[in-house]
């Protein structure tokens, strides 16, 4: 607009000149006014352009990637296809940690065998948590944040208009159900006398909800919200592979408790880049609580503690060597947290993620080997 503001008065002041105004007098101050004017706006042209670099993201480019899109990440295309605006608010980025889950808690059974149908069970198993219930917590996430992803991040389906609000509601009980339903479906494959599935899948969409919608919101609290989202991304979908090939525990329950610690961990790395959105309604995330210095050290020794809290278990439990294979997956974790993370957790974010997660899920894999012998 400040360009555009400035053509028109060039053109304003050149017309005067063309003109030949006699008086002198009176062009005088005209040209002094509009030279004032131009400075003026490009004054303002130069501010604009300082203040965007410092807040990166805003706006992405029509480059964007397609691939990011469908992912459901930052540096997603513009997209006006509804069927691809649906998938990305699913954040398909989000499923593997759930369908990991699924696996350490077949493998954790010791009852998991590799023929068609227990293949078979896995697969439901894993749609039911991954592409369902994590797609249906996404997108009701999404949809109860739109006032902060206005702030942070207003290219996003929901703020940007992509797709209407009905829509993305007549999504939440299409995923939920579906859900819901594959639960059911998988406690009576299992042939099992109390529905455990079901009522894991039942309660764990009862936490995405309070975790995202008021008036509980657990993720207004750093501390409670980030260990529910833990929680869901580890225990959870853990125990419901268990159940559907085992018995769940005391001892299970507790260790994958234990590690959803360090999901509370991986947690708070995504509530970097929403400093300024939190901020603004009032959300207590532990970058705005306790500062982003402050915080992104709690993070680390979140995942790290735990970890090596549970290689200790592994090696009391009289498994020495899961214990070091578990150490071993730490280092490299720690090495990638002070090359990407601590140096800048905005924007390093992804690069730390895909880096060291990795290990963080084989260790989980890990520990469920070690608990099924």
């Amino acid at each position: 607009m400040a360009s555009s503001l400035s053509t028109v008065l060039s053109m304003s002041v050149s017309n005067i000149h063309t003109r030949r105004v006699r008086t002198r007098s009176l062009l005088s101050p005209l040209s002094i006014s509009a030279t004032r004017r131009r400075l003026t706006i490009r004054a303002a042209e130069t501010d604009a352009n300082e203040v965007k670099p410092q807040a990166p993201d805003k706006a992405p480019a029509g480059s964007g990637s397609s691939f990011n899109q469908l992912l459901g990440i930052k540096g997603a295309k513009q997209e006006t296809n509804k069927w691809k605006i649906r998938l990305q608010l699913t954040k398909p980025v989000t499923w593997p940690p759930l369908v990991w889950g699924v696996i350490c808690g077949a493998a954790a059974s010791g009852n998991f065998q590799w023929n068609l149908e227990d293949v078979a069970k896995s697969i439901v198993c894993m749609m039911m948590s991954g592409p369902f219930l994590t797609g249906y917590t996404q997108t009701l996430n999404d949809y109860y944040d739109r006032e902060i992803d206005a702030i942070n991040e207003p290219y996003r389906p929901i703020p940007s208009g992509a797709i209407s609000e009905n829509e993305v509601i007549t999504q939440i009980w299409v995923l939920l159900l579906g859900g819901l339903s594959l639960a059911g479906l998988l406690d009576v494959w299992a042939g099992h006398d109390y529905p455990v599935v079901f009522y894991l899948a039942l309660g764990g969409s009862l936490l995405s909800y309070i975790y995202s919608a008021p008036p509980l919101k657990l993720k207004q609290n750093g501390w409670i919200g980030n260990f529910a989202l833990g929680a869901s991304y580890i225990s959870l979908p853990w125990w419901a592979g268990q159940a559907l090939f085992g018995t769940l525990t005391p001892d299970i329950i507790v260790l994958t408790l234990l590690y959803s610690i360090a999901g509370l961990g991986i947690a708070i790395v995504n509530d970097f880049k929403s400093i300024e959105g939190d901020r603004a309604l009032g959300l207590q995330s532990l970058p705005v609580a306790f500062g982003a210095e402050t915080a992104k050290w709690i993070c680390v020794g979140a995942i790290d503690i735990t970890q090596i809290s549970v290689a200790g278990y592994l090696l009391g439990a009289g498994k020495p060597y899961y214990a070091l294979a578990l150490l071993a997956l730490i280092l490299p974790q720690i090495v990638f947290q002070f090359q990407y993370f601590l140096k800048d957790p905005v924007k390093y974010d992804v690069k730390y993620q895909a880096s060291a997660q990795p290990f963080l899920v084989l260790g989980l894999l890990v520990t469920a080997l070690a608990t099924s012998h």
